[in-house]
């Protein structure tokens, strides 16, 4: 039986590793398709990381892609998990 948190691989991703990671799938979703908000559904985890220490990123990302982002802690997602819904 796999560990359900780090899904058998022996190691976690950082917030700030998943941070990236959003922000690599924003960038994605935003040349794919035309929204003016994005939804990123994320544990509470990320959203302190990205709130706190990654806001001017955020701002950012936000200037670069013309998108408001918006944030909703999913409480049963873990770390690694997240999505982003175009609004």
């Amino acid at each position: 039986m796999c560990c359900p948190a780090c899904d058998g691989r022996g190691r976690l991703k950082s917030a700030e590793t998943v941070g990236y990671e959003i922000f690599r799938e924003i960038l994605r979703a935003a040349r794919a398709y035309e929204a003016d908000s994005l939804l990123l559904l994320v544990s509470q985890e990320v959203v302190d990381r990205l709130l706190d220490e990654e806001s001017a990123s955020v701002a950012d990302l936000e200037d670069f892609t013309g998108n408001t982002v918006q944030f909703r802690v999913e409480p049963r997602y873990s770390r690694e998990q997240f999505d982003i819904i175009l609004l």
